[in-house]
């Protein structure tokens, strides 16, 4: 058994570390707050008190060998997304134990800003339109061209959903028309299987230095939320015109599809969500 540590242990890093614990390994995690360093620890966490944004405030990290870096982006922490992601990064590797062999980055499908609705892999090419993609760009750079390119792999997630992670439930139920496009591809994965194909990069060496992390299947926006209604029996989904640029209609612009064929070619996953209808079914039939 090892010692591991996460660097962002919020939504996916906690579900992580609990399953790391159940494999009897011994997880840290860094934390800004007292309160949330109490929960870690009834969680069986060791917790470390430390902010990725003030140095002054990073203790000596425990030595050891393996390092999930899951930082999300936190709008009242009054920094920047790009701040947040490359220069948070840049404070932790600086303070990182010289026993690093496995550093995994989770970054975002959003370092892609094609708009036709094309399937994209690994070989495509990145041109993000959008903050948190080019952030989340300047970070994969820095750990591969500069800090850490033989230890680090990159982890590309689509979007993360999950329980207590699908929108707009109130809206659906109500029948309320949403203010959103019912157009473009969304790019999913659920966050248990998320930890799945983590757990798996620990366990085996992984052969690429990226990767993308998503179920590979798309679905269009207007049939996620369709299925969605259909499970909580609400009456079908209407939509409102939306502004094209508005925050919403901009990032709606940018569809794209994810293929996962480099991750299932080298990895044997067993999903327990491959498609967005098993994660739904799973996470609102008993609302």
């Amino acid at each position: 058994m090892t010692d591991r540590l996460i660097i962002g242990c919020g939504y996916l890093g906690l579900r992580v570390a609990k399953q790391w614990i159940t494999e009897g390994h011994r997880v840290f995690a860094l934390t800004r707050t007292e309160k949330n360093a109490a929960t870690l620890a009834q969680a069986g966490i060791q917790p470390i008190l430390g902010d990725v944004m003030s140095p002054e405030t990073l203790p000596m990290l425990p030595v050891v060998e393996q390092v999930l870096y899951a930082v999300g982006f936190d709008r009242q922490s009054g920094h920047s997304i790009e701040e947040v992601y490359v220069r948070g990064l840049k404070n932790i590797v600086a303070n990182l134990p010289k026993t690093i062999n496995q550093f995994l980055y989770i970054s975002s499908t959003g370092v892609y800003g094609q708009a036709d609705g094309s399937w994209l892999t690994e070989q495509s090419e990145t041109n993000p339109t959008r903050p948190g993609g080019k952030a989340c760009l300047k970070a994969e750079q820095f750990l591969l061209e500069v800090s850490l390119p033989k230890q680090t792999t990159v982890l590309r997630l689509a979007g993360i959903y999950g329980p207590n992670r699908v929108p707009r439930l109130d809206q659906i139920k109500s029948g309320k028309p949403l203010a959103i496009p019912q157009d473009g591809w969304l790019n999913l994965i659920h966050v248990e299987d998320a930890v799945t194909i983590i757990n798996i990069m620990v366990q085996q060496t992984p052969k690429k230095a990226c990767y993308l992390v998503s179920d590979g299947c798309p679905v269009l926006r207007k049939d996620y939320l369709g299925e969605i209604a259909g499970i909580l029996g609400a009456p079908p989904v209407t939509f409102t015109a939306v502004d094209p640029h508005s925050a919403v209609g901009q990032r709606a612009r940018n569809t794209k599809r994810i293929s996962n064929e480099q991750l299932e070619s080298e990895f044997d996953i067993a999903w327990k969500y491959p498609t967005f209808r098993e994660g739904l079914q799973g996470i609102l039939k008993n609302l």
